[in-house]
């Protein structure tokens, strides 16, 4: 029986430190982002629709911090 891989720890140690507190995002690294990104894009959740609907969710908050990070900010901070 297989173990559980290290990218499926790694997924989830990242996403308990989001989940812990309310700037969860604020303490992941750039890297660390990515990182999660890409482990959630590769993630299957198609045979659960509200599974899906929240990884596209989390997705979308992943993708505005990355954003924050590299340019700035943000607009809304004007």
């Amino acid at each position: 029986m297989p173990g559980i891989a290290d990218e499926d720890r790694e997924r989830v140690r990242l996403l308990n430190i989001i989940a812990q507190s309310r700037d969860g995002f604020g303490r992941l690294s750039l890297d660390e982002l990515v990182r999660l990104q890409a482990m959630i894009e590769r993630k299957d959740y198609s045979n659960d629709k509200k599974s899906a609907k929240s990884k596209a969710a989390l997705l979308k908050k992943i993708n505005v911090r990355i954003y924050e990070l590299t340019e700035g900010k943000g607009i809304w901070d004007r």
